[in-house]
């Protein structure tokens, strides 16, 4: 469950993809992922929509949700997604507690980097307090923690300005019908930076869940 980041995305005509696509690709048959993430949302406006209680109801014993949001919760402009940094607290503790009374195991993601790099090239992060409480959920509540926040912000600085812009949406006019104008996109992901943050997610877990780890295909 989670963001746009996440979510799955239109295939025809259309760059963009959410890492949630991607991990199916990771795993073995053992493994069946769903994808509930959804753009635009946030612990808050998941939960008001009624998408949370529907993936509550599937929920089998031994099941793991992965739980991904902060984009949108952080949006002061957007009164139906902002959550404050203590209601995101409490939304992200419920997502948990209801995941474990249905005999099945949180995951918890600190929020992707969104790619930003000022005039002279310094990386700069917009994410503010809101990764900071994931890791604190996680701490206290002892939920398995990817910190795709940290993961994607070393790939990103590691990457640079311009190399980075590979993981993202930077499309030229004329590319694709849906995009005439083309795009210019710092949040969300061309198909190989979504598959690089799923990888990020699966490298983040790592030692945490053996019964996941055992279920990766062989790379």
């Amino acid at each position: 469950i989670g963001d746009s980041t996440m979510a799955n995305k239109p295939l025809e005509d259309n760059p963009e993809r959410g890492w949630g696509m991607m991990l199916q690709d990771f795993f073995d048959l053992s493994v069946v992922v769903e994808n509930h993430a959804v753009n635009g949302r946030s612990t808050r406006s998941f939960l008001a929509e009624n998408r949370w209680q529907p993936v509550l109801d599937k929920l089998r014993k031994g099941d793991y949700v992965i739980i991904q949001f902060g984009h949108n919760d952080e949006s002061r402009e957007k009164e139906g997604r902002y959550t404050t940094p203590e209601e995101f607290r409490v939304n992200l503790v419920r997502y948990v507690i209801e995941t474990r009374a249905h005999k099945a195991n949180p995951i918890l993601c600190t929020p992707v980097m969104r790619r930003h790099f000022d005039e002279n090239g310094n990386f700069y992060d917009t994410h503010g307090v809101y990764p900071d409480v994931v890791r604190k959920v996680a701490d206290s509540l002892k939920v398995p923690l990817s910190d795709m926040h940290r993961l994607s912000e070393e790939l990103i600085r590691e990457m640079g300005p311009e190399d980075s812009r590979k993981l993202f949406l930077f499309i030229e006019p004329g590319v694709y019908a849906s995009l005439p104008n083309g795009r210019e996109d710092n949040t969300h992901f061309s198909e190989s930076g979504a598959r690089e943050m799923a990888r990020l997610f699966i490298g983040g877990l790592k030692g945490q869940i053996p019964d996941l780890e055992k279920r990766l295909k062989s790379r």
